[in-house]
């Protein structure tokens, strides 16, 4: 039989996952008499754990969510990904956070066995952060903890929101998701006013309140990552382009990533590829990388590009030579005399 200290720890252990437990169940694990168990849940009631209990034949003990933080237990995986974690909040793009992981990581890493600590030392000195040209915008935690929250409970949300050409104007909107893409936040929500989804940057949302004003469950029309991943590669294409591809537009759709454009139906045979990108070269490999013919529409600098490129390929591959000769036919045999 474990000591009570040790039982006390492997109990909590137990309840912490997520399921409910017999107290025979528990009884069992840890090799004890149910009225031990019993005595074991009071005193961590007693230490601050909120332990639930149901009675009946299905009943059970559960570990419930308390008015403060108790001690938690982490399995090996479990330590190491918190502290990998925290190490990555500490340099992130949420303002506010930075020294709250540092002190939460220091505390961890205090407990942390030698064998662990190693792992998330090695993690930490091997790992190579690539710099960005430039600093992402940082948005602020509570900022972030507002719209969540929002989402959450599906209630309207009320901002003031610098737009591109930095006016100001005020926004009423059905929040959805938040989308972290890259070093920026975004957030996806239903505009009444336009009756249309539309994405905002966080860094551009300023006193973001909730309206008092709840809102049925409303699905939107696409997926919310492919969404802020075409809005995040237009706002930043220097060039545009209108190609018509001679194919069905689910074919063209299956062929490119959402990134790189959207596609609109023309025809069963046809369809309009909307494209772009910061290098017109760029664009030439995209579509050839499609596999079929297309014609571009309404950018002629594109149009001499791929004639130039046309033309270095047609001097890289030679035209064949003149055939071979036919090899002589086979040695005639004599015939037998």
């Amino acid at each position: 039989m474990l000591e009570t200290s040790a039982r006390l720890l492997r109990l909590l252990s137990l309840l912490q996952t997520p399921r409910e437990w017999t107290g025979t169940e528990l009884a069992d694990r840890l090799a004890v008499s149910t009225r031990t168990v019993r005595n074991d849940v009071e005193r961590l009631r007693t230490l601050g754990y909120p332990v639930h209990a149901t009675r009946g034949a299905v009943g059970g003990y559960r570990l419930g969510a308390g008015a403060a933080l108790p001690p938690l237990l982490l399995d090996d995986e479990e330590a190491v990904a918190v502290a990998v974690g925290l190490r990555t909040a500490a340099g992130g793009t949420v303002a506010g956070v930075e020294e709250t992981s540092l002190r939460a990581l220091a505390k961890l890493e205090q407990v942390l066995p030698a064998r662990l600590r190693r792992r998330v030392n090695a993690l930490h000195s091997y790992t190579v952060r690539v710099p960005h040209d430039e600093p992402g915008p940082r948005v602020d935690a509570d900022t972030l903890t507002v719209i969540s929250a929002a989402c959450r409970d599906r209630e309207r949300l009320r901002f003031d929101y610098a737009r591109h050409d930095g006016t100001t104007g005020r926004r009423d909107v059905e929040p959805y998701r938040l989308v972290n893409w890259g070093r920026r936040w975004y957030l996806v929500a239903y505009d009444p006013e336009r009756a249309d989804w539309r994405t905002f940057r966080v860094d551009r949302i300023g006193t973001p309140a909730p309206a008092g004003l709840r809102f049925p469950p409303r699905e939107p029309p696409e997926d919310v990552v492919d969404r802020v991943r075409r809005g995040v590669s237009s706002a930043a294409w220097r060039h545009r382009a209108r190609i018509t591809v001679h194919a069905p537009a689910e074919v063209v759709a299956e062929r490119i990533n959402p990134a790189v454009g959207t596609v609109e139906a023309v025809d069963p045979r046809t369809c309009v590829l909307h494209t772009g990108a910061d290098r017109l070269e760029s664009v030439a490999v995209w579509v050839g990388l499609l596999g079929v013919d297309f014609t571009v529409e309404d950018q002629p600098e594109l149009a001499e590009l791929l004639r130039t490129l046309g033309e270095r390929y047609l001097r890289a591959a030679p035209a064949p030579g003149p055939a071979a000769p036919a090899t002589q036919g086979a040695r005639r045999e004599t015939p037998p005399r």
